[in-house]
Protein backbone atom coordinates (compact mmCIF):
# COMPACT_ATOMS: atom_id res chain seq x y z
CA UNK A 1 0.00 0.00 0.00
CA UNK A 2 1.59 3.25 -0.87
CA UNK A 3 0.50 6.58 1.74
CA UNK A 4 0.62 9.51 -0.71
CA UNK A 5 0.64 13.13 1.52
CA UNK A 6 -0.92 15.97 0.05
CA UNK A 7 0.39 19.44 1.44
CA UNK A 8 -1.07 22.51 0.74
CA UNK A 9 1.15 24.78 -1.74
CA UNK A 10 3.39 27.90 -0.57
CA UNK A 11 2.14 30.98 -0.44
CA UNK A 12 3.13 33.19 -3.42
CA UNK A 13 5.50 34.95 -3.14
CA UNK A 14 5.13 38.65 -2.07
CA UNK A 15 5.41 40.97 -5.43
CA UNK A 16 8.89 43.18 -5.48
CA UNK A 17 6.60 45.88 -7.27
CA UNK A 18 3.36 46.96 -8.34
CA UNK A 19 2.00 49.25 -10.89
CA UNK A 20 1.07 52.78 -9.62
CA UNK A 21 -2.37 52.70 -10.17
CA UNK A 22 -2.20 48.99 -8.18
CA UNK A 23 -0.48 51.02 -5.86
CA UNK A 24 -2.87 53.98 -5.41
CA UNK A 25 -5.81 52.07 -5.53
CA UNK A 26 -4.64 49.72 -2.72
CA UNK A 27 -4.10 53.43 -0.85
CA UNK A 28 -7.20 54.04 -1.31
CA UNK A 29 -8.74 50.94 -0.42
CA UNK A 30 -6.97 50.77 2.69
CA UNK A 31 -8.29 54.35 3.57
CA UNK A 32 -4.43 55.30 3.20
CA UNK A 33 -4.60 57.98 0.66
CA UNK A 34 -5.26 61.23 2.80
CA UNK A 35 -2.36 60.18 5.08
CA UNK A 36 -0.05 59.53 2.67
CA UNK A 37 -0.62 62.21 0.71
CA UNK A 38 0.03 64.80 3.76
CA UNK A 39 2.97 62.95 4.54
CA UNK A 40 4.00 63.46 1.06
CA UNK A 41 3.31 66.44 1.26
CA UNK A 42 5.78 67.27 3.64
CA UNK A 43 8.89 65.91 1.80
CA UNK A 44 11.54 66.74 -0.62
CA UNK A 45 10.80 67.82 -3.78
CA UNK A 46 12.15 64.63 -4.96
CA UNK A 47 10.28 62.61 -3.11
CA UNK A 48 7.12 64.51 -4.21
CA UNK A 49 7.72 64.02 -8.03
CA UNK A 50 9.02 60.04 -7.50
CA UNK A 51 5.29 59.92 -5.70
CA UNK A 52 3.54 61.47 -8.61
CA UNK A 53 6.12 60.75 -11.72
CA UNK A 54 6.59 56.44 -10.47
CA UNK A 55 5.27 54.30 -13.04
CA UNK A 56 5.54 51.11 -10.18
CA UNK A 57 6.44 51.28 -6.49
CA UNK A 58 9.44 48.88 -5.60
CA UNK A 59 8.95 47.38 -2.37
CA UNK A 60 12.37 48.11 -1.49
CA UNK A 61 12.79 52.07 -2.24
CA UNK A 62 13.88 53.95 0.70
CA UNK A 63 11.17 56.11 -0.22
CA UNK A 64 8.31 53.64 0.25
CA UNK A 65 10.07 51.93 3.21
CA UNK A 66 10.17 55.77 5.04
CA UNK A 67 6.23 56.40 4.12
CA UNK A 68 5.27 52.48 5.37
CA UNK A 69 7.55 53.37 8.70
CA UNK A 70 5.78 57.07 8.86
CA UNK A 71 2.44 54.95 8.86
CA UNK A 72 3.66 52.34 11.59
CA UNK A 73 3.66 49.64 9.07
CA UNK A 74 5.20 46.27 10.00
CA UNK A 75 6.99 43.88 7.40
CA UNK A 76 3.83 42.03 7.23
CA UNK A 77 1.59 44.65 7.13
CA UNK A 78 3.76 45.95 3.93
CA UNK A 79 3.67 42.52 2.38
CA UNK A 80 0.24 41.62 2.90
CA UNK A 81 -0.35 45.53 1.51
CA UNK A 82 2.06 44.70 -1.95
CA UNK A 83 0.06 41.13 -2.43
CA UNK A 84 -3.44 43.03 -2.35
CA UNK A 85 -2.39 45.42 -4.53
CA UNK A 86 -1.05 43.29 -7.16
CA UNK A 87 -4.40 41.19 -7.41
CA UNK A 88 -6.05 44.66 -8.27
Amino acid sequence: MTVITIRAAPPPPVPDAVSSRRFKMQLEIDGLTTSVEAWIATQPKLVQIAYVESKAFNRDDTMLQSGFAALGYSSQRVDAFFTAASKL
